[in-house]
């Protein structure tokens, strides 16, 4: 199992209640370690919502990409 290229991804993060989405890998290495989740979804609009409501994306940021 493996991951799509990091340029595939999408960051989410959640300030003042709003998720901020960011196409790339733009966290801070600091900001990358911190755990792997692996969601089950159907498509790339239900895992931006899914980590959207992770209490990480409120704290951090939330890395997406797809496996392969």
């Amino acid at each position: 199992m493996g991951l799509h290229a990091p340029e595939s991804a999408t960051t989410v993060r959640v300030r003042d209640g709003k998720a901020l989405l960011t196409d790339g890998p733009f966290a801070e290495t600091k900001e990358q370690i911190g755990g792997v989740v692996v969601l089950e979804c159907e498509n790339r609009e239900q895992a931006v919502k899914s980590a959207g409501s992770h209490l990480w994306a409120a704290i951090g940021t939330i890395g997406i990409r797809e496996l392969l």
